[in-house]
């Protein structure tokens, strides 16, 4: 069966979420975190922005790495942006994918990083499927000027629906 496309409305332009810790939300669009640590696309050093297309995405990328308790415990922000048109964006298909493994979860190699920063040398964004959820796609944003990537940001407190933390 054949991966479904990222959707990119023609004349909306690509909106990206994230979730952040609320002291963290002002920064979202540096990259700072990604720079400290690298990340599954990027090599400590480089800035870049891990979003998703979709908010639900955002929400099942952060509990994957923090936990529904963490989400519901302490406040966090969700910031919708709007990518400015005219971006080079690259759309990861696995059919030409250097290995197809890093498509699926599990800590990223060298290799992997490498190829993400080659990437982003030639393209703003690098559009991805998630490793949490293989229907849904991660954009990999190489952080820049703020006003040159993005046209229009919204942000607003999150609140963990308190079902998906039944224990907390």
């Amino acid at each position: 069966m054949k991966r479904l496309e990222p959707l990119i409305v023609p004349g909306l332009g690509l909106h990206v979420w994230r979730l952040d810790k609320a002291e963290h939300a002002p920064g979202w669009h540096t990259g700072a975190g990604s720079a400290i640590a690298g990340g599954r696309w990027n090599n400590p050093g480089r800035r870049v922005i891990y979003a998703c297309v979709d908010p639900a995405a955002a929400i099942l990328e952060v509990a994957a790495h923090k936990t529904f308790p963490v989400l519901a415990a302490l406040p966090h922000v969700l910031t919708r942006a709007r990518l400015k048109s005219g971006l080079a964006i690259c759309i990861a298909d696995e059919r030409h994918w250097p290995d197809p493994d890093w498509l699926k979860p599990g800590i990223p190699s060298q290799a992997q990083q490498a190829f993400g920063d080659s990437v982003l040398e030639t393209h703003d964004v690098l559009i991805v499927p998630s490793a949490v959820s293989r229907h849904s796609w991660n954009a990999v944003i190489r952080a820049g000027d703020r006003e040159g990537l993005f046209d229009e940001v919204a942000q607003e407190a999150f609140t963990l629906d308190p079902r998906l933390n039944r224990d907390g």
